[in-house]
């Protein structure tokens, strides 16, 4: 979008009632020409069609006057419950039938929670006038709360009384808010699958001290049969179910509100008798592998630890050892955002991250419209993150000498002879099965081999910033934050782990194309822990400490998550047929 003088439009200042809107401005640059016409809403013609349309459409501009015009016939709080959540849940609907993409949803919700701002102050504060209350937290170890903020969102703007406890929420704290604020819920959420069993622990403590109140599950490890099956049975009363996003929480809410909540249940448990049967071994043994169960600490036999020296003399033929330009550790903390733009995997960030879907289109034709739609709010937010210095990337990494030894990579000093720290690895259990360590010299080769360590982390501010955000209810800017940062801290994984291929002399081996080099188009691998074939978060304890990560800000919790939030940590092994596999 460029003007003839400048080629690049100025971009409105706003104001603090009716702040920049990169989406309205977008669609406004075009006002006037041929077509616009003919897709624009007719508005409606009574007041209570108008303020419908306003939630639906997302459209704050104007919102109070058409507020006020409302207020000389109906009662504020009927605006509320028969107007304004009439809007609401006809945006669930378009999004539950995929005709409404996740920012346009935050957009109608920042537009409901204006337009109740501006009614409270002809309210009476009356408790009781939510349709049910329900305490929020994000459990004990787990940092992350964009899927629980979401759901407060949703709630809060259907007519919920939401209590968010945050992020790293210990059974106790949990305990006292429902004390506190007799809630009809609790809802418990988590990334992590660690989380998930930290989940059926609570339950299990709330059962001992006799609550028999709903809880509603959400969380990416979940499965629906793992909260079916066993959180249901570590609760005493049975009352949980899992809410797959915020709009499941919110459809889950409503049936407790209308007294059809334990009818749900019912029919739950009539359905779960026709599910397959291998869905809860499979979520179970997730949870064990990640935990670093029984399959990482396996002791091998004697016939098995000759098969794998073999197989790793092998491997070590194919490839020489490379050598690192240093031994140690190194910081890098001053990394443009510009120079990680390259390495942003757009797909992610657009898709996952902000929840635009291709809704019906071609590939072809999703791609032309994140051109012309996505990719300048994209522009925006980079913008603003460099003006405010939003973005503060930066990483350790260093090389160390290593052996495989068992299922063990070892660790050693500069001198190859002092053990510095071991990484016990899981086997896949099968004939033949691999390892990480396999592809690693044998501790009695006599060669010492190299083992290369990275920590990045997108800094503390960008978290900081999001969660203002969320408090100030730019829902839609505080979706798009959170995505950029965790997808910048992979793009800074994916750069430190360029410059180390580099280092060690094979990065010219990389595809060209930047699709396919984020595909593992490069030689080796780089495997982030937490994850199966190395699932131990345990083990980042050694690696931050290997590379001095306090000195670029990052630290471990005490459930061994990266903090800040918006960081990861890896091994990177050089041999060409490391890849990620299942074990």
């Amino acid at each position: 979008m460029t003007d003839d003088k400048n080629n690049i439009l100025p971009k409105p200042a706003g104001t603090p009632d009716d702040p920049y809107d990169p989406l309205q401005y977008y669609i406004a640059l075009f006002e006037g020409r041929k077509g616009i016409a003919a897709v624009k809403k007719q508005r409606a013609d009574t007041i209570e069609g108008v303020l419908k349309d306003r939630i639906i459409d997302g459209d704050k501009k104007g919102l109070e006057e058409d507020l006020a015009v409302a207020l000389k016939t109906h009662q504020p709080i009927h605006i509320i419950n028969n107007i304004l959540l009439e809007g609401m849940k006809v945006v669930g609907e378009l999004f539950g039938a995929g005709k409404m993409q996740l920012p346009f949803v935050l957009q109608s919700a920042e537009t409901m929670k204006k337009a109740v701002a501006y009614l409270e102050q002809f309210m009476e504060k009356i408790e009781g006038q939510q349709k049910g209350t329900i305490v929020l937290a994000t459990v004990k170890g787990d940092v992350h709360d964009i899927g629980k903020n979401l759901v407060d969102i949703i709630l809060t703007n259907n007519g919920y009384k939401v209590v968010n406890l945050g992020i790293k929420q210990p059974i106790n704290s949990i305990i006292e808010a429902i004390k506190e604020y007799k809630p009809d819920a609790l809802g418990l959420s988590g990334l992590l699958v660690k989380s998930t069993v930290v989940m059926r622990e609570n339950l299990e403590e709330l059962t001992v001290l006799g609550y028999e109140l709903p809880v509603l599950l959400g969380g990416a490890a979940l499965t629906r049969a793992y909260v079916e099956e066993d959180c249901v049975a570590a609760y005493g009363s049975g009352r949980v179910a899992y809410a797959q996003d915020a709009f499941d929480g919110l459809d889950l809410m409503n049936k407790l509100a209308d007294g059809k909540f334990d009818d749900y249940l019912t029919e739950v448990k009539k359905r779960k008798h026709n599910r397959p049967s291998n869905a809860k071994a499979k979520q179970r043994w997730s949870q064990n592998d990640v935990m670093g169960a029984e399959q990482a600490a396996k002791e091998l036999r004697p016939i098995e630890v000759e098969a794998i020296k073999l197989k790793r003399a092998e491997l070590a033929k194919q490839v020489d050892v490379p050598t690192p330009p240093f031994w140690g550790a190194k910081i890098i903390d001053n990394v443009p955002v510009k120079a990680l733009i390259p390495y942003l995997n757009e797909q992610m960030l657009y898709t996952f991250h902000w929840g635009f879907k291709k809704a019906g289109k071609s590939l072809d034709e999703y791609w032309k419209w994140v051109d012309a739609e996505v990719k300048p709010i994209l522009k925006r937010l980079l913008e603003e993150c460099e003006r405010e210095n939003i973005l503060q990337p930066k990483a350790a990494y260093g090389y160390f000498k290593c052996a495989a030894q068992g299922n063990d990579i070892v660790l050693f000093d500069e001198s190859g002879n002092k053990e510095v720290g071991r990484y016990r690895l899981p086997r896949q259990d099968k004939d033949g099965g691999i390892c990480v360590a396999d592809f690693f010299r044998d501790i009695d080769s006599g060669e010492r081999d190299v083992i290369g360590l990275q920590v990045v982390t997108a800094g503390q501010k960008v978290a900081d910033v999001a969660r203002e955000w969320f408090a100030n209810n730019r829902y839609q800017d505080y979706l798009y934050l959170h995505g950029l940062g965790v997808e910048i801290a992979e793009g800074m994984a994916e750069y430190i782990h360029k410059r180390i291929r580099s280092e060690l002399g094979f990065g010219h081996e990389d595809d060209r194309e930047m699709k396919k080099l984020l595909k593992q188009g490069y030689r080796g691998s780089r495997y982030s822990f937490g994850y199966p074939a190395c699932p131990r978060l345990e083990d980042q304890k050694l690696l931050l400490q290997l590379l001095g990560a306090e000195r670029i800000g990052v630290e471990l919790s005490e459930e061994f998550q990266l903090h800040p939030e918006q960081s990861t940590s890896a091994i990177v092994v050089h041999h060409p047929q490391a890849k990620y596999f299942n074990i």
